[in-house]
């Protein structure tokens, strides 16, 4: 670890046991920052990526808890503090994505959903809000499936566009202290959650949407949330789609 005058900025990534979460963890741990990687069950996939960050050089603690519960949420934020002196960037990538039909969802579903997806996103943000360093960032997680609106999507929609719409209410509310707060919207992303339940037929049908004419990376999104808690200065209070095009 080197000796400099300036301390290293400090990143706390939710849902950072693989796919999304882990790939920006990974990012900003290459940028330089401290990282404390969060996860809800997956503790071996956190581990796997703080391995692979402390094997390059870099300082990252796994962390586990329930984003939408404050308590441990608290601690989580509190530990970081300890760890590393502070909070500097916040990214929100913990989410579930059960799909059916609006007609037939289980409300029971539902209700799991909106805790994870709404209130856990809530519950972040306002840690963050209360802990950020000046200069900070914060990047709530969203999905373009705001915009494509597709058929079985219906809770995760309804719970991303509900994340989209603190977005803009919080950077003003940070008003004055260089904070920056913005979404960025994944398009269909190879990860495990995408692939669960999709057959061949579904995905390739999906990953044609692109005129890419591929799925997203893990590291694509990586690449638009390290611009975003780095040099992305005067993008505040955006959603920003990184979606290669698919809608």
């Amino acid at each position: 670890m080197s000796h400099t005058t300036i301390p290293a900025r400090v990143a706390l990534v939710t849902g950072a046991s693989g796919g999304i979460g882990g790939a920006i963890a990974e990012r900003l741990a290459a940028d330089g920052m401290a990282v404390v990687a969060h996860y809800s069950s997956r503790a071996a996939g956190a581990e796997e990526v703080v391995d692979r960050i402390t094997a390059q050089g870099g300082r990252a603690l796994a962390l586990g808890g329930d984003v939408a519960d404050e308590d441990a949420m608290t601690s989580l934020f509190q530990t970081a503090i300890d760890t590393f002196g502070g909070v500097d960037v916040v990214i929100n990538a913990a989410g579930i994505m059960p799909l059916a039909p609006v007609a037939e969802t289980d409300l029971e579903v539902l209700d799991r959903v909106l805790r994870t997806n709404v209130r856990g996103t809530f519950v972040i943000d306002q840690l963050a809000a209360r802990h950020l360093r000046r200069g900070g960032a914060l990047v709530n997680v969203s999905t373009s499936i705001t915009r494509l609106q597709t058929p079985t999507y219906g809770a995760y929609a309804a719970s991303k566009g509900a994340v989209e719409a603190l977005t803009l209410v919080l950077a003003r509310e940070l008003r004055g202290r260089d904070i920056t707060v913005n979404t960025v919207a994944p398009g269909p992303t190879a990860t495990p959650l995408f692939f669960e339940g999709k057959t061949k037929q579904m995905v390739e049908g999906i990953t044609a949407l692109s005129p890419m004419e591929r799925l997203g990376r893990p590291e694509d999104i990586a690449e638009v949330a390290a611009f975003l808690a780095g040099p992305g200065r005067w993008v505040n209070g955006q959603t920003i789609h990184a979606n290669g095009g698919a809608a």
